[in-house]
This record gives C-alpha cells, structure tokens and sequence, in this order.
C-alpha cells in the first residue's frame, strides 16, 4: 500500500492517473533513504536497495518448501540477497550468480574450496565471492534452475514487480528461457522491506516484465498466487544493437534462435523495410581510393576466412551492409553503410565479436590510398534491396 507510515510522508496512490514505474522507485527510495531504513551501499537511488533487516528476511527461504527441495538455484548479486547465497552454500546447493551486466556470459557457478570453513562461505556469498570463488557457466552447460531469486525496488502483494529500471533481472530470466534453463512453472522469489511491498497498477506492466511467487520481508511470507504469465523468452524487438554489442552471450543466443527461424529483430534494427528501394549513389561501388565515411574497417580476419563466413555473421548479429569490400591477403575487410550513425551502431555491436579463433578488431574506416585497395572486390546488395550482403 502507498500510505507508507512516517513522519512527512503523505498519501500517494498508484491508480492516480500518469504515475510511472519512475514515481514509484523515487518514492521507494527517497522513503528509505528519509527514514533511515536502507543500508550500506548508500545511497539506495538507482539501485536494488539494502535495507536493515535483509539478512532477517532472506532467513525466511528456510520456511519455503520449494527452497528444500531446490539443488540448483540462481540468486541476484544484489547486496539484500546476500543471506540467500549464503544460506544456499551451507545447504550444498548450486548456486549459480548472473555475471555484472552479462558483459562475460550469464552465469558463475559460485564453488568454495574444499573444506570451507563458515568465514569462507561467508566470502563466498559477496561479491568478492563471486569474483574469486567462481567459475563461469557456457550456454552450452546443462542448467536447470529449480528456483530463482531477484532483488526488486517495489513489489505488489499481486506479484507484480519493479526494478531499479534497467532490466537486467527480466532479461536474466528471458535468457534462461532461451536455454531452456528455467520453464513457467519455475518459482521466483523475492526479497524486500515491508515497505517495498506496494500497490502497483496493472497498466504499467509489459509482457517482458518479470513477476514473483513469493514475496520475503523481515516480518512476512507472501504467497503471491500471480497467475499472470512469465517471459516467454527474449523479446528482440526491446534490445538494442548497442546493447547486443555489449553482451557477447546475447549475440549467441540470438544466431542460436535465428537459426531455429526465430524472428531476432532489434529494437533499431533493420534499418530500412523490406521493398524500400535507393538511388543509383546508394548501390554503386565506392570510388576507388576513397573510403566513405559511413564505413568499418574489420581487421584481425583469420587466414582462412572466407566472405560468406563473414557475411553470415554479420546477418546474424543484425548488421549487414549494404555492400561489403573483402581483403583476404590482408585478413580485412569494408563494410559499407547508408549513413554514418549505421556504421558507429555496427561498431558497437561488433565489439569483442570473434570469427574462428581472432578476436576482430573493428574502427571507422580512414581514408584510403588506391593502392590499399588493389586486390579487393565488392559483393553487391541483394535483390530485394535489404541491408543484406550478396553472395558472389
């Protein structure tokens, strides 16, 4: 409920007509903050607040049957969540971390060493744990997930949730889908101040939002009883090249599931509808001895890469070009774009994309000398004018 007690704080009611999941967090965190409620990290703005009383709450798994029966579970690296992870370790359970912002893969398996004594499993469940006491998880590792446990910002009795807004936690979740790691009849749970649990209007939810069972406070044990459905997978539409550029284990995932003909497009992506025609500029080959700017440099190629090896990577991560310059010899090759803002998305995109055993190296394209581009040859663009790369 938003009557949340306390001295200054006036009645806010979330069916007020405009209220966004933004109002509800500010008011979250600037209540815990004035009331001296949170922990340390301080501030608790923009993040999955600690609060007095968490290691009191994350007590309360213990009385949850499908904690008992769990063997693997995941657990957030929120700080609040740090009793979970400990309490899973004692218990000889999996416990599987997501790594910080999916920069290196999904998961770490958090392993202690052997006879670990209580200090050491309580290390083990920081994040200091998590960075020396872990081993990473491939997508390739057979996960089953019997529970997974997310810190939010505000949480309704309903099973609806907030996060701190940036979506790791309902990815996290889409993702394990994808891996067939978790289904919908897995449980979530959560763990927050009686004062995080509010009313949260239905409107503000969206398919990608991820919502509990189960709902841990210092003083209570909510059972949800949420019928409303879980992700049921990565919804490509809401993730951005920029953001596919940052994760390496999301581009995966996302050859995996255009290879099953599943439809991958981005939020920003493609750039032009199908049938979209261009001029006679936009299909011809760059002169020779000038690279334009809207063009990327891929260096670092393998010696035995082959175009078409290329340009199906390049599909898949959603930035083919409108035309592509191949340099074997010199284990490079042009991408060439419509405009400059297509080449910097491709740029990010491709940041630590390997093709064979090299990690490319991707920059804008500088200007050229006639005699750099001796040898090369240009694919066109396909018939139906997407920005796909021919065959030769």
């Amino acid at each position: 409920m938003w009557d949340l007690p306390g001295p200054g704080i006036e009645p806010v009611s979330p069916a007020l007509a405009g209220v966004s999941k933004q109002d509800i967090r500010e008011r979250i965190w600037d209540y815990m903050e004035s009331q001296n409620l949170a922990d340390f990290p301080r501030p608790v703005h923009h993040r999955i607040p600690n609060f007095k009383g968490s290691y009191l709450a994350c007590q309360n798994i213990r009385d949850l049957e499908v904690f008992a029966r769990t063997q693997e579970l995941k657990v957030d690296p929120d700080k609040p969540l740090e009793g979970v992870r400990l309490l899973a370790l004692q218990s000889k359970k999996t416990l599987l971390v997501p790594t910080p912002r999916l920069r290196t893969g999904l998961f770490n398996k958090i392993t202690p060493p052997p006879g670990a004594t209580k200090d050491i499993l309580r290390k083990c469940a920081t994040s200091q744990g998590v960075r020396n006491y872990s081993t990473p998880v491939g997508l390739d590792s057979k996960v089953l997930v019997d529970l997974v446990v997310v810190g939010s910002v505000a949480v309704s009795e309903k099973g609806w949730r907030i996060g701190k807004g940036e979506g790791y936690a309902d990815l996290e979740y889409a993702m394990m889908v994808s891996m067939g790691a978790v289904s919908q009849g897995t449980p979530v749970v959560t763990i927050v101040h009686d004062c995080q649990v509010v009313d949260i209007p239905e409107a503000l939810l969206e398919d990608h939002d991820l919502t509990v069972d189960y709902i841990l406070t210092p003083t209570r044990v909510i059972t949800t009883g949420c019928e409303r459905p879980k992700p049921a997978g990565i919804s490509w539409s809401k993730i951005s090249c920029e953001m596919l550029g940052k994760m390496p284990i999301l581009r995966s995932l996302r050859h995996r599931e255009e290879q099953a003909g599943k439809d991958v497009t981005l939020q920003d992506g493609p750039r032009s509808p199908p049938g979209a025609t261009r001029s006679p500029q936009d299909l011809a080959p760059p002169e020779l001895g000038s690279v334009p700017p809207s063009s990327v440099q891929i260096g670092n190629l393998p010696r035995d890469a082959r175009v078409s090896e290329l340009k199906r990577a390049l599909s898949a991560l959603g930035v083919a070009p409108s035309r592509l310059t191949w340099q074997g010899p010199q284990h490079r090759a042009f991408l060439h774009y419509r405009d400059p803002a297509e080449a910097q998305q491709a740029i990010a995109c491709l940041q630590g994309f390997r093709l064979g055993a090299n990690t490319v190296r991707v920059v804008l394209a500088r200007q050229q000398r006639a005699s750099d581009l001796v040898g090369s040859h240009t694919t066109e663009p396909l018939p139906d004018h997407r920005p796909a790369i021919a065959g030769p």
